[in-house]
């Protein structure tokens, strides 16, 4: 199994994914807004799962992705708040208690499919992402969705943190190639 279906951030984004196709499928009548709101989702994981896999070879390119799904992402956030905003429909508060519900709910699919996916088991996976559906109401969906960028968000600027730390401790390719061929030549 590839390393990034390890990420909690690369399972919000796919969640995201198939629940944002849904919602533009269902509300989105402009097809331009709708492929750029598909573009923004399918970015997000995509850039996850690229820079986690260009990770071995640059740290530097890795961040760089990672930073460009967060971008992704809360472009996809702002089409969502402009969504509820144009139809005069209410953007739900953080602490709301149908937010915080959402939260729980969706860390604990997320967890599961991490889990599931250390252990390697793709239909389980499957599974589980079929039984996570998107609201049936406009507003309730768009703050779902709402919830699951911040959450997701969070999650990437906290993980662009941690590999740029990582690159500061640990240097990069480069730097790594230069130390072994030091090494080599007896420096």
């Amino acid at each position: 199994m590839q390393p990034y279906k390890k990420l909690y951030t690369y399972w919000f984004s796919v969640i995201i994914y198939d629940l944002e196709v849904e919602f533009t499928n269902k509300w989105i009548k402009s097809w331009k807004l709708k492929e750029q709101m598909d573009g923004a989702a399918r970015s997000g994981k995509q850039n996850i799962a690229e820079g986690s896999d260009d990770m071995s070879v640059s740290l530097k390119v890795a961040i760089n992705l990672t930073g460009i799904a967060k971008g992704s992402l809360e472009e996809l956030t702002g089409d969502l708040e402009d969504f509820l905003r144009q139809r005069k429909l209410s953007k739900w508060d953080k602490n709301d208690p149908r937010v915080l519900a959402m939260r729980a709910r969706s860390a604990q699919w997320v967890r599961t499919l991490s889990d599931l996916s250390c252990l390697d088991k793709e239909k389980e996976i499957e599974e589980l992402l079929k039984t996570i559906e998107l609201p049936e109401q406009d507003e309730e969906a768009a703050n779902f969705l709402l919830t699951l960028c911040h959450q997701a968000t969070l999650l990437l600027h906290r993980q662009v943190e941690a590999l740029k730390l990582k690159h500061q401790k640990e240097g990069g390719l480069s730097e790594e190639l230069y130390r072994k061929r030091k090494e080599y030549r007896g420096f």
